[in-house]
């Protein structure tokens, strides 16, 4: 059969129009690009007139225009080491395995990895030492009874071993003070109000509060920061609020007053602390009504007296001399004197914005700092008497089992919490951008933050510690968190080889 082949030929006015109309965008295109390139032209003639008369950066001046590239590069910098160059195990304040270590457990994925540990035993690396009988879990006794401030009119029984360090609300957003509420509410653990008072997220998923008195008293102050009983009577009302926290310093700037720059001070939180709207709020380095141990012993019992309620102190451990003379001024005065509690934070940051020199330089961590309180507690008869809750930079859950063989009776944490609620450490706390909305209060970032689903993540996050730093005790032969002791922590020596905590540990050195 002969082939046929049928051409079927176009109009010619439809083949102009096309070409037409296709010379006209490529007319556009061309049009539009020589704009675009004179734009960039006119910006960098402008840049380097700029930059040549200005005497600011010496780079900039000697190198208009490229020398604007090394702060963006500089900036870029930190995008690229975290993503793309940083290993696993080296980033700072927290590296890439903790982060998704947390992560992981906020979304209750398995607690098992294969093909064993990529962790370097590096020189003072904590090993726990598993017994050779360990705990059965499904034979395990009655928790017993642990109650802080039992002589006080209302007494506290914490329900965790692992609970939500302090986190004002100012410094967090509102969607992340609730969703901290809800997640604390979920677990049955407290929240810390941090010292910018007691906000409604912080009550509004009906968990328990410890309401946080800084050195400006926020919420039960006078105009000058001196304790108003009234008001901290009325407070403590609220049957949420289980504890008070007499705030001398914390780890990330301690012997500095809290800081709150002005662009996150709102009207609300301007009401809540009672000071002006827009104003950085600026704590005084000290409670003014507690300048030496027997006026901080007096404020103690003026708080407890007016709440009702178990009340500790926290602090960043620097000198020793200080707190050897407090705890020397309860001994005379009688231990019913001293705090209900101790939290001990670590000098190595937090998530308050400070100065530079005291993250870095003031304060010691809490590997020191933790089992320092534990020995001069008991050296001076209050170990009984007075309960130690550790804090700082404890994150993960062997990080938490530590501080129970180092002396704690509870953890708090903060910033394990922050990644919690999709914290990506991108250092702009202070800056209210904030990308997760977590620290800022510009509602376009909030929106991102949902407080329901963080709350889940919230509560994960918690069930899971509290699940791992149980399997740490057991597989250590006790039967809780509380049992742990310093010999069941072994530490990595310069030889390579480890020794008991109770052996390395010399308390000596702090006389």
């Amino acid at each position: 059969m002969p082939i046929r082949l049928i051409f079927i030929e176009s109009e010619p006015s439809m083949m102009q129009e096309f070409g037409g109309l296709a010379m006209s965008g490529l007319s556009l295109l061309g049009s539009l690009f020589v704009v675009v390139i004179g734009f960039i032209f006119l910006a960098a003639v402008i840049m380097f007139f700029i930059d040549i008369t200005q005497s600011r950066s010496a780079i900039r001046r000697n190198y208009p225009v490229i020398g604007r590239f090394r702060t963006l590069f500089s900036h870029l910098g930190e995008f690229f080491r975290q993503y793309f160059f940083a290993l696993d195990r080296e980033e700072m304040p927290f590296n890439r395995a903790e982060r998704q270590w947390v992560d992981h457990v906020c979304e209750d994925g398995s607690d098992v990895v294969p093909f064993g540990s990529t962790k370097v035993l590096n020189t003072g690396t904590s090993i726990f030492a598993n017994g050779l009988f360990p705990k059965l879990d499904d034979d395990m006794p009655p928790k017993p009874d642990f109650i802080i401030g039992p002589q006080t009119r209302r007494p506290y029984p914490p329900k965790s071993l692992f609970n939500i360090s302090a986190m004002s609300y100012g410094s967090l957003s509102k969607p992340a003070i609730q969703a901290l509420s809800h997640g604390a509410a979920l677990s049955q653990c407290y929240l810390n109000t941090g010292e910018g008072g007691v906000s409604p997220y912080h009550l509004e998923g009906g968990c328990d509060i410890v309401y946080q008195l800084g050195t400006a008293k926020f919420g039960a102050r006078n105009s000058d920061a001196t304790l108003n009983e009234d008001k901290l009577r009325k407070i403590c009302e609220n049957p949420n609020i289980r504890m008070v926290e007499i705030k001398l310093s914390q780890g990330a700037k301690p012997g500095k007053g809290g800081i709150l720059p002005g662009n996150k001070v709102t009207a609300e939180i301007a009401e809540i602390r009672s000071i002006d709207v827009g104003q950085s709020a600026l704590s005084p380095n000290r409670h003014i009504d507690a300048g030496n141990s027997e006026e901080l012993l007096d404020l103690i019992h003026r708080v407890r007296e007016a709440s009702g309620l178990p009340t500790g102190i926290k602090l960043c451990v620097g000198q020793v001399g200080p707190i050897i003379d407090l705890l020397k001024a309860i001994k005379t005065r009688g231990d019913s004197s001293a705090p209900d509690y101790i939290a001990v934070d670590g000098g190595d940051g937090g998530t308050g914005a400070a100065p530079l020199p005291l993250i870095d330089n003031t304060g010691l961590t809490i590997r020191e700092s933790l089992p320092l309180m534990d020995d001069l507690l008991t050296e001076y008869g209050l170990r009984d008497r007075v309960k130690i809750i550790a804090s700082g930079k404890l994150i993960t859950s062997a990080d938490v089992a530590w501080a129970f063989c180092a002396g704690a009776d509870m953890v708090n944490n903060a910033r394990g919490f922050m990644f919690a609620l999709g914290c990506i450490q991108a250092l702009k706390c202070d800056k209210n951008t904030c990308p997760t909305g977590i620290t800022t209060h510009n509602t376009r970032l909030q929106r991102g933050l949902n407080p329901a689903s963080k709350a889940v993540r919230v509560h994960n996050y918690i069930k899971n510690i509290i699940k791992e730093v149980e399997i740490i005790a057991h597989a250590c032969g006790v039967d809780e968190p509380r049992e742990l002791q310093r010999e069941h922590l072994m530490i990595v020596q310069p030889s390579g080889r480890s020794k008991p905590f109770n052996q390395v540990w010399d308390r000596s050195r702090y006389h």
